[in-house]
């Protein structure tokens, strides 16, 4: 069925599962296809470009409509009961294959979060199958849209931290670097099994790190503070303490402080300080995401204007469409 709708800056449209594959115990691949993504596209490489998708009602199955939407309809659709809108969640785009009408874009989706009920995302990952539709917001050619958050300078050496809910960008971001590209991935996933074969660049190592019977984060902290040099550090965050929009880039901070009053310095006039020429991305709980950064800036002095720090879930907090 092919809906036509006005020309907005983004691409709003129904879309179907081509395909459906169970990467591991954790992972479901789900390829998604359309005629409207023929005008997906962005400007320069995609690295851990966010879309959103709003997702069918889990009892109807009925799905968002598209048609007669404006550029109004965001905002609009928060206002509507979440009974009756539904629930839309965030995701990366793995890949895109194909061209033109045939266009496919690539989502990987976590089945489960340790500890929490199943969200609204993971029962429809898990029951994905071929023509099922959804509705799919994400970048239409030509047209600005943000959701990329990798954006290191020249040359820096990468420092990428990641739990399983941010393995997806972390491995587009990883097959999309440049061959001279250096530095150090960890990744903390459920299980042995949740281990991904991903392209790099020779000069980047990847660790990853199942969690098993452990502490949500503490193998990936431990990990992290102990390639910095600093092993056995730790940070202790209380609940209280942990920013819930979490989310600070060398250009935004959700606490709405001005990153440059804050950082201090010229990051391209090298201080001397061993993490100078780092660009770190570190995304995932955000309790685990805040000790880190608290790590990094408090306690190794790190320039904020060279961090990516993103609160991509709070573990026992439903997460808001």
């Amino acid at each position: 069925m092919t809906v036509t709708v006005e020309r907005l800056p983004m691409l709003f449209c129904e879309v179907e599962v081509v395909t459906a594959e169970r990467l591991s115990p954790s992972f479901v691949r789900v390829e998604l296809g359309g005629p409207e993504l023929a005008e997906f596209g962005v400007d320069g490489p995609r690295y851990d470009q966010r879309i959103k998708l709003v997702l069918p009602d889990p009892e109807t199955g009925g799905l968002t409509s598209v048609a007669d939407a404006d550029q109004s309809w965001f905002s609009t659709w928060f206002d509507i009961p979440c009974a009756e809108r539904g629930h839309m969640r965030t995701y990366t785009v793995r890949d895109v294959r194909g061209s033109g009408a045939d266009t496919r874009i690539v989502v990987d989706m976590v089945l489960h979060l340790e500890g929490d009920a199943v969200g609204p995302g993971s029962l429809w990952a898990a029951q994905a199958a071929p023509g099922d539709r959804i509705v799919m917001m994400a970048p239409r050619r030509g047209f600005p849209y943000g959701g990329i958050e990798f954006t290191p300078a020249p040359g820096a050496e990468l420092l990428m931290v990641a739990d399983e809910t941010a393995v997806p960008a972390v491995c587009a971001v990883l097959e999309q670097l440049p061959p001279t590209a250096t530095g150090a991935v960890f990744v903390e996933v459920p299980e042995a099994g949740d281990v991904l074969d991903v392209r790099r660049p020779d000069g980047v190592s990847v660790t990853w790190l199942p969690r098993g019977d452990a502490p949500l984060g503490e193998r990936l902290h431990a990990a992290v503070v102990a390639h910095l040099g600093t092993p056995g550090a730790v940070v202790e965050v209380a609940p209280d303490e942990v920013d819930p929009d979490l989310w600070e880039t060398p250009s935004y901070s959700s606490s709405g402080e001005e990153i440059e009053a804050a950082a201090g310095g010229d990051p391209s006039r090298g201080s001397g300080r061993p993490l100078d020429g780092v660009y770190a991305w570190i995304a995932g709980e955000s309790t685990v995401v805040t000790g880190l950064r608290r790590h990094l800036v408090r306690e190794l002095g790190m320039d904020r204007r060279q961090v990516a720090f993103m609160g991509y879930w709070r573990r026992g907090v439903a997460m808001r469409s």
